[in-house]
């Protein structure tokens, strides 16, 4: 079994201790540094290279934006996941600008933060419904897009709708009774035919339309 390291910037040391222990505890993930500030991850996570870092936004000094933006520009393989209570747009925007591959709230239980691990890992962009909402609602006020969802197949747009809905692909493979290699081929024609590359571009293209 391929094991994801995982590294956790964390400043609340009762959270940091927790999701130590979850990705200890739990085969596949292990859990290669913790760290209470920005700064101390920032020393360390080049020399650690986890594949997936989780990230809180509010730290003592720099954010966990800044550090994301600081750690994305030279650790291109390294993924970030943020992990945070921070719903408002501006927060969002500005780490998925930074280079946040996800943006998840404190609020998701643990079995749904450790499958978001695996699809970030994987090259998805996991993100609560709620924010997704919110990222959908904001590109939308940019403008109308064309209408590329047309040449989707019924499938196709069935898959598309449970993105947009905030399902991960095991949750989608599950509901749709197929393989999640399977949901992941789809996944991609999804991406070629709407021109996107993101999970979080194909759902504003779908919700534009």
């Amino acid at each position: 079994m391929e094991v994801i390291t995982v590294a956790i910037v964390e400043d609340d040391q009762g959270i940091r201790e927790t999701l130590g222990r979850l990705l200890e505890g739990t085969p596949g993930f292990r859990c290669v540094g913790s760290f209470a500030t920005a700064e101390e991850a920032l020393q360390r996570l080049p020399l650690q290279k986890p594949a997936v870092v989780l990230v809180d936004i509010n730290l003592p000094k720099m954010s966990g934006i800044e550090l994301v933006a600081a750690l994305k520009a030279e650790e291109t393989k390294m993924h970030f996941l943020v992990l945070t209570v921070y719903e408002d747009s501006v927060k969002i925007f500005q780490a998925l600008a930074a280079g946040a591959s996800g943006y998840l709230l404190k609020r998701v239980p643990p079995a749904k933060l450790l499958e978001a691990i695996k699809e970030v890992r994987e090259g998805g962009s996991p993100m609560s419904s709620s924010i997704a909402r919110q990222v959908v609602q904001s590109f939308y006020r940019m403008g109308q897009g064309k209408q590329e969802s047309e040449n989707l197949s019924p499938r196709e747009l069935e898959i598309l709708q449970l993105l947009t809905d905030g399902y991960l692909y095991k949750e989608i493979a599950e509901k749709l009774s197929i393989g999640r290699e399977t949901v992941r081929t789809y996944i991609g024609r999804i991406y070629e035919k709407l021109h996107v590359r993101t999970r979080t571009e194909a759902v504003v293209k779908h919700l534009r339309q």
